[in-house]
């Protein structure tokens, strides 16, 4: 293979790139590093103002589109205009919600998969049609699976569902590559509904008992995203990104 040949594959040139949750946090993160290695990319929220600001900080050329992630219709709609892709990438959801379980009404708790899981599941659904040879759906879910803590009952229930959804459809799919991103404690708008000095404190904390020595970033993850479009072979696993926190 001549060299000019290997440094092709490596990258995610000419590829288009479909990102929902792209306006912000890891999405975006992987939006931004798709764009730089050539792909072409359409970030998808459900808020008009993220997208236009996301718009704003990606390269030309890139798209943006509003969509009601929780709407089958619209998600449909989207994915019957958009065209053909290479990737689609699931990494939308609203803060954590954590409570201890005697606080938490069912109501509630249902609304914390409405986007988290059956928004994944509908953007599969409909957008895997769409998807070009070679190409692959990326789901993200959180240590919190496999990891749980208290007040957390909810939050590790998506999670693992997301990772079992993720496997389902590596075989329902196939040959379509479908994986997962597992992540730990990212600085990202996730953790908005935390008030600022014990989110702060949080981060301190990690920097010191987890292995990596620091809490991690959007774009920490960005890598592991762009891993799994690049890696023809897996399907069906969970990538975790978690500086070590499963080891301690």
């Amino acid at each position: 293979m001549k060299p000019e040949q290997n440094d092709r594959s490596s990258t995610l040139r000419g590829q288009r790139i479909i990102l929902f949750g792209g306006t912000s946090g890891v999405g975006f993160a992987t939006a931004e590093a798709a764009a730089r290695e050539g792909a072409s990319v359409v970030v998808v929220s459900s808020r008009k103002e993220k997208v236009h600001n996301a718009i704003l900080r990606l390269p030309q050329g890139s798209e943006g589109h509003v969509v009601d992630l929780s709407s089958e219709e619209q998600v449909r709609t989207f994915f019957s205009q958009i065209g053909e892709l290479d990737h689609l990438v699931f990494s939308a959801g609203d803060s954590l919600l954590i409570k201890n379980l005697s606080s938490i009404d069912v109501e509630t708790a249902q609304r914390s998969f409405n986007l988290r899981y059956w928004g994944a599941f509908m953007a599969a659904k409909y957008g895997s049609e769409n998807i070009r040879q070679n190409g692959s759906i990326i789901l993200t879910s959180g240590i919190a699976g496999v990891q749980p803590q208290k007040g957390l009952t909810v939050a590790a229930s998506v999670c693992s569902a997301v990772e079992s959804l993720a496997r389902a459809l590596a075989v329902e799919l196939s040959p379509l590559r479908v994986n997962t991103v597992s992540l730990g404690l990212i600085r990202t708008e996730m953790w908005d509904n935390i008030p600022e000095e014990d989110l702060n404190a949080m981060y301190e904390t990690a920097g010191k008992d987890l292995p990596a020595g620091r809490a991690g970033e959007p774009e920490d993850a960005a890598e592991a995203y762009l891993y799994l479009m690049r890696g023809k072979y897996s399907t069906g696993h969970t990538i975790v990104l978690d500086g070590g926190s499963t080891l301690v």
